[in-house]
Parts: structure tokens; sequence; C-alpha cells
């Protein structure tokens, strides 16, 4: 049974020999992420490489998205590498000091005194323990202990309500763009955009590096949420990311349900990618098994409608990546089938401008009404794949490519499965008879089944899709 909604797996010791990777592949991954927090520049490269090289032996279309780190603030060390704070206690985040001890502890982001005022509130370690803002002076943030706890090296630290002024490209995030552009990368996911200023440069260096990967922004910050700044940043981004960490301790846990479903039914209605990401299997980076509420965050995702559900220590550094990858390919799939189809009610409100955006929006309609097999799209860009999957008709879609980059860009599409064609020439009849084929030989449809096709022409020409057919399979349909 094909699965709608993508898996994305994060890459890490658990997960980089390739026996492993091959049976995650097999288990159903999607998409591959490299993050760059972790690891060196080569690391990195070699794991893309491993990538490719099982895609080609097994056969699967597996993407790789690269995720650059971003102004991650953390504390700075501990003389013996960890203190415990305890409520009421004081304690000073200091941008001079070099090794902390219990009264105090350095700060790798030195501008951070400037942006908090008395009163504020701090979070550290993802939240775990709270300081609330004193006072500030010069250099020093002095704090008193709301909620304490084990401290150690390098933990995060998070304004609460957002505010941080530190840019979303770092020196090393620049670095990085290089690297994955030299790997050639399918996405690239920008962390802590506050702007479509940050997607912008990020993409404008991608390009300069020779890179052409999508562009994921993160949204993980409070100041990204507010409804204009989410519609700007969209608009320079081809998806987001709901990085439900960062961003529930800016704005605080109980609001990132609603925030979630927001993004989602936004991103689709601006024909944007989405990926549902941070702790949905977190038990089983030790259990065998997911708890229910994890059986249900991971199927409520679904529900919203995001393209991919993300994996990141569960498969990075937990004990079983591979049966991890199984049990939300499961649910998934048992999600998938209870969503309602109401196609004729998403049409009501929407405006097609573009030839090519009508005739996808023709076939999806088409498909639902017929209930044909399979909706095949021929396309040089992946667009009109795009465009048919925002909306859910019940038919799967096959995107249809003689472009390498295009197959593995569709990967994350939901409901979009990429497969390739290898027809060079000018005639249409031919192409769409080598679509067919294809589609036959590899048991998705078979003789009698009814199929819409779309195809551009002039053949080859991105952009260009302008017809739509509706064919039975294995029927005579030219001398």
């Amino acid at each position: 049974m094909l699965r709608s909604t993508k898996i994305v797996a994060t890459l890490g010791p658990s997960s980089t020999d390739p026996e492993t990777l091959e049976q995650m592949f097999i288990a159903g991954v999607d998409v591959v992420r490299l993050n760059f927090s972790h690891g060196s520049a080569q690391d990195h490269l070699r794991r893309a490489e491993l990538v490719r090289s099982l895609c080609r032996k097994t056969g699967r279309t597996v993407a790789i998205m690269a995720d650059l780190q971003g102004p991650k603030i953390r504390i700075g060390r501990f003389k013996e590498g960890r203190v415990t704070l305890n409520k009421g206690d004081e304690f000073v985040l200091d941008a001079e000091c070099e090794l902390g001890d219990q009264s105090r502890v350095g700060l790798d982001y030195k501008n951070l005194p400037r942006d908090v005022r008395p009163g504020d509130t701090l979070l550290l370690d993802d939240g775990r323990m709270v300081l609330d803002v004193a006072d500030v002076a010069k250099h020093c943030i002095h704090c008193r202990v709301r909620h304490g706890g084990d401290l150690s090296n390098n933990k995060g630290i998070n304004r609460k309500g957002g505010g941080l002024t530190a840019p979303a490209l770092t020196s090393k995030d620049m670095e990085d763009i290089r690297v994955a552009a030299e790997m050639k990368c399918d996405y690239l996911a920008i962390s802590f955009p506050k702007s479509s200023a940050d997607m912008y440069m990020a993409g404008q260096l991608l390009q300069a590096a020779g890179g052409h990967a999508l562009l994921i922004a993160k949204i993980e910050r409070a100041e990204a949420v507010e409804p204009q700044a989410l519609a700007d940043i969209m608009s320079a981004s081809d998806g987001i990311m709901v990085a439900r960490g960062d961003l529930a301790v800016e704005v605080g846990d109980a609001s990132v349900p609603a925030l979630q479903k927001r993004m989602i039914r936004s991103a689709r209605e601006l024909n944007k990618l989405t990926i549902t990401a941070t702790q949905m299997m977190e038990s089983m980076v030790a259990s065998p098994v997911p708890t229910r509420a994890e059986v249900s965050d991971v199927a409520n995702a679904v529900l919203d409608g995001t393209d991919a559900v993300m994996l990141s220590a569960e498969t990075a550094s937990g004990r079983y990546p591979v049966e991890t990858v199984e049990a939300m390919h499961r649910i998934c799939l048992e999600a998938e089938q209870t969503q309602p189809l109401a196609l004729d009610r998403e049409f009501l409100d929407r405006v097609f401008t573009r030839v090519d955006q009508s005739i996808a929006m023709a076939a999806l309609f088409t498909a639902y009404h017929l209930k044909v097999k399979a909706i095949a799209a021929l396309t040089e860009s992946g667009s009109t794949a795009l465009w048919m999957s925002r909306l859910n008709c019940g038919v799967p879609i096959y995107a249809l490519t003689t472009q390498t980059a295009t197959r593995y860009r569709c990967a994350l599409l939901r409901d979009t499965y990429p497969l390739v064609v290898t027809y060079a020439g000018n005639d249409r009849e031919e192409l769409l008879l080598e679509a067919e084929k294809v589609l036959v030989d590899n048991g998705l449809v078979h003789e009698g089944d009814l199929i819409v096709l779309t195809i551009g022409e002039p053949i080859g020409k991105s952009g260009g899709t302008n017809t739509m057919k509706i064919v039975k399979v294995g029927e005579p349909r030219r001398a």
C-alpha cells in the first residue's frame, strides 16, 4: 500500500553503517537529514555519497536535506563540567567568563546582554530550567533561578517571547552552505529565520556556491509565527519545517499544536512543502515501541496534511532506527485511511492564473470524479506535481521526469512518487506511451485501468504543462 506522507530520518552514529541505512531505506525512509550542528564537513560528504550509492543499489529515490545549525545561543563551559541550580539561587550569565562555577557561566553569544532587560525570562536546556532576569550590567545578566536542575556545558538559551537579534546565518552556516552545494543536496533547511531577508540571503549564497536545493525555513522563533512574518518567510521559501522544540520554548508548549495546524494549512494554500518535526517518536531512542501519545502525535500531523514527518535522535543516535521507521510508516498508513476526501469544497475559493497550474487542477478534478487508477505528471521542474499534491484527491500522483534533480525534489511531496522516463525525443505520443509503459512495468497500473496524463509542449520546456489526456491502459492509440 502506498504511503502518502513522507518520512525524513536524521543520520548519525546509529544510522551511518551501510547495512542499517539500507534497512531504513527498505523500511520507508524518503529523505535523509544531515544535521550540520554535529560532525565535520567530511562526515557529511561521506554520508551523502553513501546515500546516493544506496539509492543506486536499492532503486529507491531518497533525497538529501542539509540542515544548517543556525545561531544556537548557548552557555559556555563549567570548571567541573556541570552545576546544580536550586530555586531561588542567584546566577550570572557573564559574556566575559571563561570557565563557569556555581555562581556564573560564560556565553558563546556575546551580545546577549544587549538583547535582554530586567523582567525577561530566560529558558535553558530546552526550557528545563527557567531564570528570571533581575538586572543587566555591561557584560553580565544577573538572574534568579525559578526552576532549577542540573546544568551542564554548552546548553542552549532562549528568551521567552523571542526577540534575540542573533542573525539567522552565522559564518559557520555560510561555510556549510558551500558544503551543501558540493554534495548537491536536494533541500537546504535554514534555522531560526526571522524574515524573508534571511531566506533570500541563504538562497543567494547557495546559488553562488553552485547549489540548486529547495529552501526549507525552520519556523522556531516567536517572531516567525506572526501572520505577516510567516507569509513573508513562506514567499521566500519552497517549504517550512514546523520545528516544535525551540518554538515551544519561545511561545509556550501549549501554543504549539494550534500553530502547527495553522502553519500546515497556510503552507498548503500557498503551494509550499511542510515538514513536522521534533520528538515525534522520542521514546524510541531507547524503546522498540512508541508510546500511545507519540502514535497520536504522528497521526495528527498526517491528518493536518503535513507532507512529511521527521525523526531526529530516534534514528541519529537511538537504539532502534529501523524499527522506528517501520513504526512511523505503519502509523502514517493507518491515519491516511481515515482521511476524508472533500476535493470539490477545496476548489471553491481557488483562482488559477497560469495554464500549467490550471491543467494540474483539472487533472485532480478529473481523477477524483472518474476514480482513475493514477495521475501521471510528465514534468521537467516538478511544479505540476507540487500543485497537484497540495490537494487530496485520493489518487496517487506519479511524477515522471528525465531530470535527476527533479526526481529527488519530488521525494518530499505528499501523495507523489517520482519515476524516471528516458525518452529524449520531441514526439508527444511516443513520450506518453513510455510514461504508460513505466507505470505498467512498475506494477502500478494494469490493462484496462484509466489514468490521467499531463504533459507540456514543446516537450522538455520547464513550466510548459498545457495538455491533459485521459487514457485507458493498453488501448491502441496510434497506428
